[in-house]
């Protein structure tokens, strides 16, 4: 069961693989790590964001559950939906209700097993990882609609027809920003990114694509201040209306993964993922670096929602294809101009043809 090779893994090999050559057990494994991860850091974030809220509006936020500054809070709200009614409303699609929290929730907790939080902490190190990581986050999609559509309440369906405009329109420009780190990068493998990240990091050459990405990134996720198909003023809670109890719970909980994902993404792309600074970044082993970057991205998506105000849907929909889009194009243009002058050398010019005399014509 353990393995004759060596304990201490290479650059791009599971550690898990490394130490254990049991296909299944490291199958059990690579699933419990990465389902205790999706089902636990939401609550830190939970919290963090119930907290960091409350310092930024000069209040308290939770205080006694948990004794130490409401630490216990998050527990406490997952306690009270287990013990909320599962309602089901007479008119809606009883199968497509009930499983679209799963298809929701499910590709977020499929993301994590791209994600490298060190050279050998990662489930798997796909060739195609970044491929893979962008494409399945658009299956949330699918369950967004589905849960308006079986819901049978008009702002339920409102609220997925935004959801589903919004996102189709915002996938495009977070893709875009991938295609050009990629292209930067020579790979589509994450720890192939990370790694190609040694000498400096990729938000030194792509700031703009950053930000696009940072942007497109509140989009996906409908927060603030994209938060149009939950508007609660305008359509109560958007496709999540009718849902009660421990569905409701996992809509939740797949909107704090999606923050942790899409932070860890962001990270992976142009913060050098597990690496640290040139310098330091050895002294602090590259879980903890990983760990610090999508804690403070997913701190300053908690701070925007605090800042700023909901657009309309006209404004966000506008913003996408006539702003973010071109400008991500344009810089794809530039970055590919470099990276060819980078790796192969300006283009050699053709030889000029001598011009043929007037006694050479072929008068035929």
């Amino acid at each position: 069961m353990i393995a004759a090779g060596p304990l201490l893994a290479k650059t791009g090999e599971s550690f898990i693989n490394s130490l254990i050559d049991n296909f299944w057990i490291v199958l059990v494994l690579k699933v419990a790590l990465v389902l205790g991860f999706v089902l636990i850091a939401p609550i830190g974030l939970i919290w963090g964001e119930l907290k960091i809220m409350a310092h930024m509006q000069h209040r308290l936020g939770p205080m006694y559950a948990g004794r130490f500054h409401g630490i216990g809070q998050p527990i406490a709200d997952g306690i009270k939906l287990l013990q909320k009614e599962d309602i089901i409303p007479t008119a809606a699609d009883r199968w497509v209700f009930g499983l679209a929290p799963g298809v929701v929730l499910v590709p977020y907790i499929a993301l994590f097993i791209v994600i490298p939080f060190g050279p050998t902490i990662f489930a798997e190190n796909l060739d195609i990882g970044i491929f893979y990581a962008l494409a399945i986050t658009a299956i949330s999609v699918i369950g967004i609609l589905m849960a308006g559509w079986a819901s049978a309440n008009k702002f339920s369906l409102i609220g997925a027809l935004r959801a589903a405009a919004q996102l189709i329109a915002y996938e495009l420009p977070l893709i875009l920003a991938a295609v050009a780190v990629v292209m930067q990068a020579g790979t589509l493998s994450m720890v192939g990114i990370t790694e190609a990240q040694r000498h400096y990091w990729f938000v030194l050459t792509q700031p703009v694509l950053f930000v696009i990405f940072l942007i497109s990134t509140l989009a996906e996720l409908t927060r603030t201040p994209f938060d149009m198909p939950v508007a609660d003023s305008e359509i109560i809670f958007g496709a999540y209306t009718e849902y009660t109890g421990l569905r409701f719970a996992f809509f939740m909980l797949a909107e704090y993964a999606g923050i942790l994902a899409f932070s860890a993404i962001a990270s992976v792309l142009f913060l050098g993922g597990y690496l640290g600074p040139p310098i330091i970044g050895h002294v602090i082993p590259g879980f903890f670096w990983m760990s610090a970057k999508i804690g403070a991205l997913a701190f300053v998506i908690i701070w925007l929602r605090v800042t700023y105000p909901r657009l309309r849907e006209d404004q966000l929909q506008r913003f996408s294809w006539v702003v973010l889009i071109p400008i991500a194009l344009l810089d794809i243009l530039l970055t590919a101009t470099c990276e060819r002058d980078r790796r192969w050398g300006p283009a050699p010019r053709r030889p000029m043809e001598p011009a043929a005399s007037a006694g050479s014509l072929d008068r035929g």
